[in-house]
């Protein structure tokens, strides 16, 4: 099982072996290390060779060469672009169904962006499709996932508050800290949230239900979402982590405070 490999510590370290069965698509990265040694543009041509969709590789790759600045998430957007635009183009939604349940970890990435991508589709489903990605086993997933619909959410944000306040009581904790991810004002290699950092108080639906999670995973998310929204609104990131602590002094809350009040406190 690929969950019970370590993976190495250094791109160097990485056996030949385990590199090579990772650019063919036949293992999940078992780490960050790993996630950043593959060679998308080869696991890409891998892949569409094993699928017969080789007429999907220079069009694809030429979108990457166009890149600017090629990062991982730069590179794993563009793939996903490119084969969100050719599947519509040949009708072959099959492909990207195909896509989303395959067995290595890059390519749900790149799928993620043809759900979260996709223009055909309203918000309201765009974020039910997305939420299989949200509840991936691999943490890869769940970080592209939430940043492919996070223009969306950014547009419609009512909208977007109102269903993803809904999942802050799923049962599957990484449902729950997508719902609060997703939404940050600042969030981590994404645009802002304008809204969101001049009236953070518009997310306390979602971050309300989540003020005492058992689910550290979804607590750290929860305090970065408050810290982020400290560094234009501090008074209101005070007053709510006064009142929480007020309501709700378990240790859980105590976690969150003391992570969204770190910047208030240097």
């Amino acid at each position: 099982m690929t969950e019970k490999r370590k993976g190495a510590r250094s791109i160097k370290d990485i056996p030949g072996d385990i590199l090579e069965q990772l650019n063919r698509g036949e293992l999940e990265t078992a780490n960050l290390t790993e996630w950043l040694a593959v060679d998308q543009k080869l696991l890409l041509e891998n892949l569409l060779h094993q699928n017969g969709r080789t007429e999907y590789l220079k069009p694809i790759v030429d979108l990457v060469n166009q890149l600017k600045k090629q990062t991982v998430n730069t590179v794993n957007e563009a793939i996903g672009m490119g084969l969100l635009k050719l599947s519509h183009q040949n009708h072959d939604e099959a492909f990207l169904l195909d896509l989303s349940r395959h067995q290595a970890d890059l390519v749900r990435c790149w799928s993620a962006y043809t759900v979260g991508r996709n223009s055909r589709t309203d918000l309201k489903e765009k974020l039910k499709n997305i939420q299989p990605f949200a509840s991936d086993h691999h943490f890869g997933v769940r970080e592209i996932c939430w940043m492919t619909v996070r223009p969306d959410i950014s547009k419609n944000l009512t909208e977007s508050l109102s269903v993803l306040s809904g999942w802050t009581s799923h049962k599957d904790e990484n449902v729950r800290r997508f719902a609060s991810e997703s939404t940050r004002p600042r969030g981590v290699w994404c645009e802002h949230i304008p809204e969101l950092k001049q009236n953070p108080g518009l997310g306390l639906d979602i971050l309300e239900p989540l003020r005492s999670d058992p689910s550290k995973y979804v607590q750290d998310s929860v305090g970065n979402w408050l810290n982020d929204a400290s560094k234009s609104q501090p008074e209101f990131v005070t007053e709510i982590c006064d009142e929480w602590l007020r309501e709700s002094p378990t240790k859980e809350t105590q976690y969150i405070v003391k992570k969204a009040l770190r910047t208030l406190r240097k």
